[in-house]
């Protein structure tokens, strides 16, 4: 077994106090602004199974910090007119240790969707096909 001397829990809860967290009715709200991105984290069966958030963009959450670096080759152009990303992931964990990782990045415009996407699924309802996401 191995030795893990600090859980994820407090992980999530360290990336929690470090990054903004937002209601999905707050994500709705600004998701609808100029240069606002919304990234769906969640693995590509997850999206197929479950749909996703319209307008919203997939980014594998292994390949986010490669993504959204302009000088990384990897680097997607979706992203050339954004000013803020909104995060989400199933239920908020890895969406807020992502957000930490872009902060520790220099990313200063990036939030989380607390609760993730079973969240706004209960509050808010209004899924897409992933084939509809950008």
């Amino acid at each position: 077994m191995l030795n893990v001397t600090k859980s994820f829990k407090k992980l999530v809860a360290e990336a929690e106090a470090q990054v903004k967290s937002l209601t999905p009715a707050e994500v709705e709200m600004k998701s609808k602004q100029n240069g606002v991105t919304l990234i769906d984290l969640r693995d590509i069966r997850e999206l197929k199974r479950d749909g996703t958030i319209a307008d919203s963009i997939h980014i594998p959450r292994g390949m986010l910090e490669f993504w959204v670096d302009p000088e990384s080759p990897y680097y997607k152009s979706e992203l050339n007119d954004t000013q803020e990303v909104i995060l989400f992931c199933n239920g908020g964990w890895r969406s807020a240790l992502a957000a930490a990782s872009l902060k520790a990045m220099g990313v200063e415009g990036v939030s989380h969707m607390s609760g993730g996407f079973g969240q706004w699924k209960k509050e808010i309802g209004r899924i897409v096909p992933a084939s509809s996401s950008k």
